[in-house]
């Protein structure tokens, strides 16, 4: 019997490119489907309590899907430590309750291919909140390039003639959600060093459904599915949540976290490309300002993927150098290098 080799397999340049590009046209679907989503399920977009429930149920399915598959990856049901209980209520908080609620009634407000540049933002909190929150990250002159690029591309994506356009429960909620994405993905990092990551997020995203449920059925909330469709799309949304998550995690486990991240920068494109398609957004999409902000911010997230994190001290240029070359390293020499490097 041959054994599944998952380093080698997630490790090959094919299988990072195709899996990554899959993660982002998933998460970029997920604009013009949400909205579909409102449609089938009847749901009444100026009822804050009916996008909120809706919200949960996506998010409370996400939950359960996630934790089955890693169960059955990891042959033991994933729980979480009972000190790490704490560590999963605030990443349920940031990560699906308060991002969703804001994004869900936001994208009622926009069309897709606004909210999918709006949310493009997110990448740019994260590395503020990275550097100068959780301080996991130097920030530097790079970075600083690319967020300038990814707020240009906000700012050029708002104006309407000369006008500045701007609601605060449609781009202020778009833009807090990613606020929160970013708070989300601080915490993600550091409590993830105290728990399994499939089981702290598959986890957060069940007990924040919950959440969202609760408060969204309290508040007055209804759904009320129109066909077999209605199901259809409930699970596919669920779905993209789970595959994209337990994909990315795989990659990321296996690979450098630049070699991953570096095709974030096609969220934002893929989102746009989907609303104009599936929601007949095509006239917002080929707009000057439009094509403009979506060259900056994906741009932005290009910069700082490809270059943010690279060491320019003497060190790491000679490291890089000796990589290039392959140049080896006596074995006596090996400690030595190791405490100058």
């Amino acid at each position: 019997m041959i054994k599944f080799d998952a380093e080698r397999f997630f490790s090959k340049n094919i299988v990072v490119v195709f899996g990554a590009i899959i993660c982002c046209m998933l998460w970029g679907s997920a604009f013009p489907c949400v909205k579909l989503g409102y449609t089938l399920f009847n749901v009444d977009t100026s009822s804050y309590s009916s996008l909120i429930l809706f919200a949960g149920v996506r998010f409370t399915l996400a939950g359960v899907l996630v934790l089955i598959f890693g169960s059955i990856t990891q042959r033991k049901i994933l729980l979480p430590k009972r000190r790490n209980i704490w560590r999963v209520g605030v990443v349920a908080l940031f990560q699906t309750a308060v991002q969703y609620t804001c994004f869900y009634i936001g994208l009622a407000h926009l069309t897709g291919v606004k909210s999918s540049v709006l949310n493009g933002l997110g990448v740019f909190f994260t590395i503020i909140a990275a550097c100068f929150i959780f301080r996991t990250e130097r920030f530097n002159l790079i970075k600083l390039l690319g967020c300038v690029l990814g707020f240009g591309g906000v700012l050029i994506m708002n104006l309407d003639g000369l006008d500045f356009t701007f609601t605060f429960v449609g781009e202020g909620l778009i833009i807090m959600s990613g606020l929160s994405a970013a708070m989300a993905a601080g915490f993600v990092k550091i409590f993830s060093k105290y728990e399994n990551t499939t089981t702290l997020c598959g986890w957060q995203f069940f007990c924040g459904g919950i959440a969202l449920v609760i408060i969204g059925a309290a508040a007055g909330g209804g759904i009320r599915p129109a066909s077999g469709a209605s199901f259809g799309m409930l699970f596919y949304l669920a779905f993209l949540s789970a595959c994209a998550f337990t994909l990315q995690g795989h990659l990321l486990k296996y690979n450098p976290v630049s070699r991953v991240a570096v095709f974030k920068s096609t969220n934002p494109l893929f989102g746009a490309l989907f609303s104009a398609i599936i929601l007949g957004e095509r006239e917002q999409l080929l707009h000057y300002t439009t094509l403009i902000a979506l060259a900056l911010v994906c741009g932005g997230i290009l910069v700082i993927n490809l270059l943010g994190d690279r060491d320019h001290s003497p060190q790491a240029r000679l490291r890089r150098e000796m990589k290039r070359f392959r140049v080896k390293l006596p074995q006596k020499r090996a400690k030595y290098y190791k405490n100058f490097a």
